[in-house]
């Protein structure tokens, strides 16, 4: 996970290729279909980094059991470009993450992603916040 970790905050697509099985599904929220492979993950990372372009995933946290690895990660970035339909508001955002993941043969087969998607909105100004 820690190479992983270095994978999304380079979207190295060498790195990628290491640890993300070519049918590996990624459940993003809000999405009606999944991402899959290593494309799909890199996709993912670039529309984070649409909004987002220093954004900086740090893992805080990680539990394993067998085949599967819990993670929960601090987001942090500045809002640079449009997120979500919201224009650049060049304010800093912090956010916690939490994502499951199962393994097999040393590579990532599946994630199910939890982003605080409401608490992001909020810091850049697109949800009130009470």
């Amino acid at each position: 996970m820690h190479h992983f970790t270095e994978f999304i905050n380079t979207a190295n697509e060498k790195i990628a290729e290491e640890l993300i099985d070519p049918d590996a599904i990624f459940y993003v929220p809000g999405r009606p279909e999944p991402m899959r492979g290593p494309d799909g993950y890199l996709a993912i990372i670039g529309m984070m980094r649409g909004g987002f372009p220093d954004i900086q995933w740090t893992l805080e946290e990680m539990v394993v059991e067998e085949d599967k690895v819990a993670v929960r990660f601090t987001m942090r970035g500045t809002h640079q470009g449009s997120f979500f339909g919201v224009p650049p508001t060049s304010k800093k955002i912090r956010v916690q993450a939490m994502n499951f993941y199962r393994f097999s043969a040393g590579k990532i087969v599946e994630e199910y992603g939890q982003p605080d998607l409401l608490g992001l909105l909020q810091q850049i100004g697109a949800v009130p916040t009470s």
